[in-house]
């Protein structure tokens, strides 16, 4: 693991990038920002799970993927950062 004290969120691979994890958070705020985004998962595929597949437009079914995936992503590299805390030094 890097020294810097912020880590990169993983989902969009970019050279530079925008949107950063402090590592040196504290607990309840890193656990926060994954419920929220597992939550926001949870939340979009109840609402796909209650509809019809032959209704669903394969447009959306990729945007509802794609969306799931970097929410989910989101919330693997903040779940990384958690375990990296948790560890003994």
């Amino acid at each position: 693991m890097t020294h810097s004290p912020f880590i990169p969120l993983t989902a969009i691979d970019c050279t530079i990038p925008a949107l950063l994890i402090d590592r040196n958070a504290p607990f309840d705020v890193l656990h926060a920002n994954v419920a929220a985004r597992v939550l926001a998962v949870t939340q979009l595929m109840e609402s796909f799970s209650s509809r019809e597949v032959q209704e669903a437009d394969s447009v959306d079914l990729k945007y509802m993927a794609t969306v799931s995936a970097q929410l989910l992503r989101d919330g693997c590299d903040l779940l990384d950062v958690l375990g990296w805390r948790l560890r003994p030094a």
